[in-house]
């Protein structure tokens, strides 16, 4: 019997001599700090590169982060303002006219406490509204004893009243104040309206 070999082709790599590189001392060891420096400078320049790339995230977010908190004050502010406004309209259309007429009285008596002295002999006309006059003549005459005469005028608010002296008038206008602070009120937030409005 012949035996038949089969011959398969080896895959095997033959092993190559690596050729023998001789360096002397002094060039193996400037190789080497080449080699070194090269990379430290990568590893150097790779760092700052994060560094810079995070910082720059971190300047993003920042910046993000504030105009998220500025518009989300923006909102807050805007929305008590917006609760605020019926009150201090309501203020000022109802609180501010009763406080003024139960002040009215102790205004005048406080404008006219300096010229008791100078005009203790000379008659001061005290002209207000006829709804206004029983509360005037009642604490004016309890607090001063100037010689006052009291004239009705009708054409004048419930807190407006004239000091009329023998030459000169001192005008007292709650009114006047009350409907000064009704229009700030609605110029102010006329002008906030606006300003949301237009960005």
């Amino acid at each position: 019997m012949t035996q038949n070999r089969l011959k398969l082709q080896s895959f095997e790599i033959a092993e190559v001599p690596s050729p023998q590189i001789s360096l002397d001392p002094a060039e193996f060891e400037e190789a080497r700090l080449a080699a070194f420096e090269k990379g430290y400078t990568a590893g150097w320049d790779d760092a700052i590169a994060a560094q810079d790339s995070e910082a720059a995230r971190l300047r993003a977010d920042l910046g993000q982060n504030l105009r998220d908190l500025s518009f989300t004050y923006h909102d807050v502010r805007q929305h008590v303002l917006s609760a605020l406004k019926p009150l201090l309209e309501d203020m000022a259309a109802k609180v501010l006219p009763v406080v003024a007429r139960e002040t009215l009285a102790p205004i005048i008596a406080e404008q006219l406490a300096p010229l008791a002295e100078s005009l203790a002999s000379t008659p001061i006309t005290v002209v207000s509204n006829p709804l206004a006059m029983p509360q005037i003549r009642e604490i004016l005459s309890a607090e001063t004893e100037l010689p006052l005469v009291f004239q009705a005028e009708p054409t004048l608010g419930e807190s407006q009243v004239y000091l009329r002296f023998t030459e000169t008038e001192t005008c007292i206008d709650l009114d006047g104040v009350i409907a000064l602070i009704q229009e700030a009120i609605a110029t102010y937030f006329n002008t906030q309206s606006k300003e949301q409005a237009h960005g």
